[in-house]
């Protein structure tokens, strides 16, 4: 997914009285073109959450025959995208040459290291007839040693993404560790990305994390004493044995991990340093990034540049 703002961040509310959650931070509506998505980092006084700086939510987006998501290619640097469907499916095409439909509940990890360019589209079949999209798209920052390194691209399948029952809720654990299980998902820095689906009146102890965030993708909870309603992400203090209870049937994530310092975005660029964001985006104008095999005869500009 591209941002489309390099100045983009969102309205939080900075709870009190609480010693769960630091703050709720609300998603704004983007466009890009032809759908909206709901942003909800980077945000006012929340940059990030351990390695992760950036959280999409689409849809449930329903698309009419003939129309679909249709990104076309972009650039990234120094960064890793993780995308994750919960309905319909998605086109991959990428400049090492990699094409593959995402599906719900695969991990796609697009490493963009030194730079790497990608598009997002729907095949024919799909666009052929009425269709849904919903899913998620974020972004890692890299630590500063893998900030440079060789572009990569890895899919995991659904039936590789381990599950556990914890107090009768079922889990799916899509990065890291938690619950005495691990994720095959590649990572770069301690990080923990996992789903989970609560019924009314259940209650679920959060792992722990150096940072954490959870982000109700559908219904109602508390942390403590605060409510977190549905499309809110809530930023964690690092209170042990955090308690969430469900006010109704609920769809979470629980993002976090540990820090890897200060980091510079400017679109969709993610970095430690100012003056290689500065080379991207001349690199980019000047066509200097490499090109996808199949998928290269137009493309997103720079902003400011068209």
């Amino acid at each position: 997914m591209t941002n489309r703002s390099s100045d983009f961040i969102q309205d939080c509310v900075i709870t009190s009285g609480c010693v769960a959650v630091e703050r709720l931070i609300q998603p704004r509506d983007q466009d890009l073109g032809g759908f909206s998505v709901r942003r909800l980092l980077p945000a006012v006084g929340c940059r990030r959450i351990g390695p992760w700086v950036f959280l999409d939510h689409l849809g449930p987006a329903h698309f009419p025959a003939g129309q679909g998501i249709d990104v076309r290619p972009h650039p990234h640097i120094h960064l890793a995208t993780v995308t994750y469907l919960f309905a319909g499916e998605m086109l991959h095409r990428d400049s090492l040459g990699n094409r593959i439909a995402i599906q719900p509940g695969a991990i796609n990890l697009m490493v963009a290291g030194r730079g790497i360019v990608h598009s997002e589209r729907e095949r024919p079949e799909v666009t052929a007839v009425a269709h849904t999209l919903h899913g998620l798209q974020l972004w890692l920052a890299l630590p500063e040693a893998d900030e440079d390194r060789e572009p990569a691209f890895h899919h995991y399948p659904a039936s590789r993404i381990p599950s556990v029952v914890v107090d009768g809720v079922p889990i799916r654990l899509m990065m890291g560790s938690a619950f005495g299980i691990t994720s095959p998902v590649q990572t770069f820095a301690r990080t923990v990305y996992l789903e989970a689906h609560l019924k009314r009146g259940q209650r679920l102890a959060l792992p722990d994390a150096t940072e954490r965030a959870i982000y109700v993708v559908q219904g109602r909870l508390t942390a403590a004493t605060t409510t977190i309603p549905e499309h809110t992400l809530a930023v964690l203090h690092p209170a042990p044995d955090l308690i969430l209870e469900a006010f109704e049937e609920t769809h979470l994530i629980l993002i976090g991990g540990e820090p890897v310092g200060h980091r510079f975005m400017d679109w969709n660029f993610v970095s430690s340093s100012q003056a290689r964001i500065a080379q991207a985006k001349a690199d980019w104008q000047a066509g200097r990034f490499p090109v996808i095999p199949d998928d290269h005869e137009e493309f997103i500009p720079l902003p400011g540049t068209h």
